[in-house]
């Protein structure tokens, strides 16, 4: 994770042996699945945050034609003024299509992206895809729910995911949390403190006491 993968293998013999050596710290069957999810943050203006709400829910509907929507929340705790998203893709490929899609259409640009544009303070993103023995969750359109940052040492899932999931597993079993989905992040907010990032995503059955809770509007 300390750089990115390589993306093509050439066929001379200096190049195979470089490649070789080479190596990403992200390993395991997880690399082998090409649907990945980009998580999208948006810093909104104070006292833009009810306006903009209220055209993206209006909206929203146009940019879900393009590409499938796993959720888009607003945040309760552990940063205001924010919205949070989930966006499925099958490739890469898949995304620079649909980015190129939406920069072309016309009636999404006019009714909601030069209307938001103002409104932002800051955008961020991350790459990330499901930790092998995970599947995502369907979350349900009301709800509190939490959205956990884990630092984890280098190494991906293949290192520590048998661990992480056996802590998970304890935390679902007590009945009042459902899992949503574990991601771990591939490009974005890397290798902070020299530790890879986990996130885990839990609908809560009761009032969370949470770093991050956001509610789900789609």
């Amino acid at each position: 994770m300390l750089g990115p993968r390589v993306l093509r293998r050439g066929v001379a013999a200096a190049v195979a042996a470089r490649l070789q050596v080479s190596s990403s710290f992200a390993t395991g069957p997880r690399q082998h699945d090409g649907t990945f999810y980009e998580f999208r943050t948006y810093t909104i203006k104070p006292d833009k945050m009810k306006e903009f709400v209220e055209l993206a829910n209006k909206n929203m509907h146009l940019r879900t034609a393009h590409s499938p929507m796993v959720g888009y929340w607003t945040l309760e705790f552990g940063g205001l003024n924010k919205v949070f998203h989930i966006w499925k893709y099958d490739s890469f490929a898949e995304r620079t299509a649909v980015r190129k899609a939406l920069g072309k259409d016309q009636e999404w640009q006019e009714k909601y992206m030069s209307r938001i544009l103002p409104m932002l303070e800051k955008q961020e993103n991350e790459i990330t895809y499901l930790v092998p023995w995970c599947e995502l969750g369907s979350p349900p359109k009301d709800g509190v729910y939490e959205l956990v940052t884990f630092q984890m040492k280098p190494g991906g899932p293949a290192v520590w995911g048998q661990t992480f999931k056996a802590a998970v597993n304890a935390h679902i079993k007590t009945g009042y949390t459902k899992l949503i989905g574990v991601f771990h992040t591939e490009y974005g907010l890397l290798n902070r403190g020299q530790s890879d990032e986990c996130v885990g995503f839990f609908q809560q059955g009761r009032k969370a006491e949470s770093r991050r809770s956001v509610e789900y509007h789609k």
